[in-house]
């Protein structure tokens, strides 16, 4: 953990950002009056850049499926006539 004043943290918000991102701080502790208040954290959660597709290549479908899928449309077929 790292800590640095308020004033020192206004002044050099840019570098403590990039600590907290090339992950050479976990933690920074802002201080007034060398007396800790609050802390600055990297979010750690990776935010899935699409929805669409996500779970492409997760999935299996079974044969058997489809083999349904042509027994339901013979189905339909029957009952339209």
């Amino acid at each position: 953990m790292y800590q640095i004043n308020m004033y020192e943290a206004k002044t050099d918000l840019s570098k403590l950002i990039k600590m907290l991102e090339e992950k050479r701080e976990e933690t920074i502790i802002l201080a007034r009056n060398g007396k800790p208040v609050a802390y600055i954290k990297a979010i750690e959660e990776d935010i899935p850049s699409k929805r669409i597709g996500i779970a492409k290549n997760k999935l299996k479908i079974k044969e058997e499926f489809y083999e349904l899928d042509a027994e339901i449309e013979k189905l339909f077929s029957e009952a339209i006539g």
